[in-house]
C-alpha cells in the first residue's frame, strides 16, 4: 500500500463512533509495517485512533527511542488527521502530558508553545523554508489543541490533493532529518536559556565500555571483566537490533541477542559476530571506528585463536563508500537498511545478510 493510499483510506473510512475495532482503527494499527521501509530501522512507529472512545484526531507517530517511545511525552514526529477527516498535517510536535500533569492544561498549552518557537527560531531560515508553524485540527479542547500547541514545524497536506507518493517521501525524509536536528537544539537552549525549555530532560542513554579504566594482568581476566560487566545499550539500538534479528530469521540465519557482551551473533554456513552501531547526528565516523574495535575485541578475546568468526558491523543508516571499503579492508562486512529492506557490502550481500550491494 502506498502513502497516498493508507491517507486515503483512513480517511475515508474513520469514524470515531464505530470502536477501536473498526476497521480504520486497525488499519492505523498496521502502520508500522506500511511506513518501516520510510523510516530509519531504530525507531518506533504506532498508530492509534484512540483508547476505548474513538480519537477526535487519530494519528501515525515515530519516536525516536532515545528520546521517547510514547506521544505523551518528549519530541517526536506525528501524521495528525483533522477531526473533520480532509487535511492531515506531518508535524514535528511535543509531548503534553508531563506538562499538564506539573502545571495543568491551560499552562502546558502554553509551555508548549513557548518551547515550539523557541526550537523553531533556532533553527536557520534555509531548514524550514515552505513549512507551517501552526497547524489547525479543528481546535477542539483537550488533546487537540494541545497537539495544536505543540507543533514546532509542519507539513500540511489537503486529502483530496495530496501530492505525489515521491513527494510524501521526500517530505518525510526531510521532517525526520529536522527531528534529528531539533533535538540537539533543544539541548542547546536548554543549557544557554534560563527557564525556557521546561519540558522533561531526557534521560542519558549509550553504550559503557566494558573494558574502560580496566588494567587487566591476562586475557583471563578480560573475558571476565567483560562477561560480567553490563553493558547499556540505548533503546535506538535495540529497535535497531530488533528489526534485523526478523530479517535474518526471514533469511534463514539462527541468530541470538543473548549473547552477553556481543550485540549479536548469526550461523548459517558459518558463525558470524554482529555489533550493532548508531549514527549519531551523522557521525559515521565515529561509529566505524568503535565498530573496529569492539569487534576486533570481541573475537580475539572470545573466540578461539583458530576459530575465528567472521565479522560484521550493523548501521542505522548508510556509512558510505569509503567507510565500506576501510571495513572491507579489515574483514569486516557491513549492512544498513533502506526504504526497501537492508543494503551491504559485497561480502554482506553475498553471505546473505543484506539484499543488496550499496
Amino acid at each position: 500500500m502506498t502513502l497516498r493510499e493508507y491517507f486515503h483510506k483512513v480517511a475515508s473510512t474513520y469514524d470515531r463512533t464505530a470502536g477501536t475495532g473498526s476497521p480504520a482503527a486497525k488499519l492505523l494499527r498496521s502502520a508500522p509495517s506500511v511506513f518501516e521501509p520510510y523510516v530509519p530501522a531504530s525507531y518506533i512507529t504506532k498508530g492509534s485512533a484512540g483508547n476505548g472512545a474513538g480519537a477526535f484526531c487519530p494519528w501515525v507517530s515515530f519516536f525516536d527511542p532515545d528520546e521517547t517511545t510514547t506521544a505523551t511525552r518528549g519530541m517526536y514526529l506525528v501524521y495528525l488527521f483533522a477531526e473533520d477527516m480532509k487535511t492531515i498535517s506531518l508535524s514535528l510536535n511535543q509531548g503534553v502530558t508531563e506538562l499538564r500533569e506539573a502545571f495543568g492544561a491551560r499552562e502546558a498549552e502554553k509551555r508548549l508553545r513557548s518551547e515550539a518557537a523557541a526550537i523553531r527560531g533556532a533553527f536557520s531560515g534555509d531548514m524550514t523554508g515552505g513549512l507551517e508553524d501552526v497547524i489547525d485540527l479543528g481546535g477542539r479542547a483537550g488533546l487537540p489543541r494541545a497537539y495544536e500547541a505543540g507543533n514546532i514545524l509542519a507539513c500540511l497536506y489537503e486529502i483530496d490533493s495530496l501530492p505525489t507518493e515521491e513527494a510524501l517521501k521526500t517530505d518525510l525524509r526531510r521532517m525526520i532529518q529536522l527531528y534529528q536536528d531539533a533535538l540537539v537544539l533543544r539541548e542547546d537552549l536548554r543549557s544557554t536559556t534560563r527557564d525556557l525549555i521546561t519540558t522533561i530532560k531526557p534521560k542519558e542513554t549509550g553504550d559503557q565500555d566494558p573494558l574502560l579504566y580496566f588494567a587487566p594482568k591476562s586475557d583471563d581476566e578480560y573475558v571476565q571483566k567483560i562477561s560480567a560487566r553490563v553493558i547499556k545499550k540505548s533503546r535506538k539500538h535495540e529497535t535497531l537490533v530488533k528489526r534485523y534479528v526478523a530479517f535474518l530469521a526471514d533469511a534463514g540465519f539462527a541468530a541470538g541477542t543473548n549473547v552477553h557482551p556481543r550485540d549479536l551473533v548469526a550461523r548459517r554456513d558459518g558463525d558470524w559476530l554482529i555489533e550493532a552501531k548508531v549514527v549519531r547526528r551523522g557521525n559515521v565516523s565515529h561509529a566505524v571506528r568503535e565498530a573496529i574495535g569492539q569487534l576486533a575485541t570481541y573475537a580475539f578475546l572470545l573466540y578461539p585463536a583458530d576459530s575465528q568468526p567472521r565479522r560484521m558491523a550493523l548501521f542505522t543508516e548508510a556509512i558510505g563508500d569509503v567507510y565500506v571499503r576501510l571495513l572491507s579492508h579489515q574483514g569486516i562486512a557491513s549492512v544498513w537498511p533502506t526504504e526497501d529492506g537492508w543494503a551491504g557490502s559485497p561480502e554482506a550481500v553475498n553471505a546473505g545478510l543484506a539484499q543488496k550491494e550499496a
